[in-house]
């Protein structure tokens, strides 16, 4: 099977890949199998070492890791940069607080000495989305390589140039050959990697399909897994914002990687008494985005990833509006382009409220109150993050309680950070990515008791 990466802003191919055979990738596992037996006995601070030089090698070549994201996805080249350095200070991150994280915990028992102690597990297989390429397979490397652990990349098919360059960032790092492995892969030979006894663990960043079919190989398996899924999040404008901050907010929130992102603010609950008001100034911000080739500096807004995605986007707009949603602004599409759209006066049912829209499209819901803005929030099958926007700061933080989201976050864009652990609940997925909790979800938590 051949493998073609294409630019969905032109339609020019970027690459050809051709798929590994079965043999080949017993070969990978293989290898990995053996480089985990010395990399675990590697020094954590050598380990440490090695990952802040790769922070190193993706400032070096941020230029050429940005252009392969911005023509084989669509993001624009600014945008491409930003994640590249991103990766760049995750690599950092954990090259800096690794030996903190990972020190013995000695817990008081009747032991003469009792502690737990945290050892690598073996090899993660990492099935990763197109959507941040980057970002998203270093936010799972960076922590878990530094562990000890030994990584397999299974990325999305349409972005192996970018996949080809990861593998070389550690390359050029220096780590030892087999640490980290991408695998030219479809999906159909999943099942077979994961039921492998070299794999320990899974971690999967992608749809709600995805992440079940996932689980359910890793369960039948008994291995772990780590889900991060689809999001619908809620973004509410209280009647005491300051509007032109929350329409600021929510217009990267909403409009960044042109809306492909799990935790992209899809759904703008709004109080009556502020509604026209948010609605028009966000409305004027939107169409001062400038569409066009990604590759270009002053670029805002570039195409989807690919046609399919736009399609189903439209779909998703059209029955919305079937139902009685109003079309503010919008709602083209041509190719793997789709305009930046909002719809007024959505209601549950319709699919804009119900589905997550990967695109560039934003619903506005009025309410009459509080509560009832956060009975709607709650009204997801998912469950990533929640903004709310107001100067009310001390009531805003009485409400966290009754978020169930995996983040609660109060005049700013639900976002990741190194420093914070990230992840969902309810089909959003489970498990902790980032943060000292990153680390410890592919570690042996080892008791240790001395009598």
């Amino acid at each position: 099977m051949e493998f073609k990466s294409i630019n969905p802003y032109n339609g020019e191919t970027v690459g050809n890949y051709l798929a590994e055979t079965g043999e080949a990738v017993m070969d990978k596992l293989k290898k990995a199998e053996t480089a985990f037996k010395t990399w675990r006995k590697v020094p954590l601070q050598d380990r440490s070492l090695l990952m802040a030089k790769a922070g190193d090698v993706l400032r070096e070549n941020v230029e050429e890791y940005a252009k392969m994201i911005t023509l084989e996805m669509g993001k624009p080249i600014a945008e491409s940069r930003a994640e590249v350095n991103k990766c760049a200070w995750v690599c950092d991150y954990y090259a800096e607080n690794a030996q903190t994280f990972l020190m013995d915990e000695v817990i008081e028992t009747d032991a003469q000495k009792s502690f737990v102690r945290h050892d690598p597990i073996g090899a993660v297989f990492a099935i990763m989305p197109w959507n941040f390429p980057f970002w998203q397979v270093f936010r799972f490397a960076a922590p878990t390589l530094t562990a000890g652990n030994v990584g397999l990349l299974k990325h999305a098919p349409n972005v192996f140039g970018c996949a080809k360059q990861i593998e070389n960032v550690f390359k050029k790092a220096g780590f030892p050959d087999g640490v980290f492995q991408n695998l030219i892969v479809h999906h159909d030979k999943t099942e077979s990697i994961i039921a492998h006894d070299v794999v320990k663990a899974i971690t999967l960043t992608g749809s709600e399909g995805a992440g079940a079919a996932v689980a359910q190989i890793a369960g039948k398996y008994i291995k772990k897994s780590l889900l991060e899924l689809g999001g619908n999040n809620a973004f509410i404008v209280w009647e005491d914002a300051d509007i032109d901050k929350a329409v600021a907010t929510a217009l990267t929130a909403r409009m960044l990687n042109c809306g492909q992102s799990c935790i992209a603010a899809k759904r703008f609950i709004l109080l009556e008494g502020i509604y026209d008001e948010f609605v028009s100034k966000f409305t004027a911000a939107v169409k001062n985005l400038k569409p066009g080739n990604p590759m270009e500096e002053d670029t805002h807004v570039g195409p989807l990833a690919r046609k399919d995605l736009a399609d189903q986007l439209q779909q998703q707009v059209k029955k919305s509006i079937q139902l009685g949603a109003e079309l503010l602004l919008g709602g083209n599409q041509k190719g793997a382009y789709h305009e930046p759209t909002i719809l007024g006066n959505v209601t549950s049912g319709m699919p804009v409220f119900d589905e997550e829209t990967f695109g560039p499209v934003a619903a506005m819901i009025k309410v009459k109150t509080i509560d009832e803005a956060f009975t709607y929030s709650e009204q997801s099958r998912y469950g990533l993050g929640v903004t709310v926007c107001t100067m009310n700061i001390e009531k805003a933080l009485e409400y966290a309680a009754e978020v169930s989201d995996g983040a609660y976050f109060i005049n700013e864009l639900v976002k990741s950070d190194p420093r914070l652990p990230f992840g969902g609940e309810k089909r959003s997925g489970y498990g902790r990515e980032l943060a000292k909790d990153g680390m410890m979800e592919f570690v042996n938590r080892k008791t240790v008791y001395v009598k």
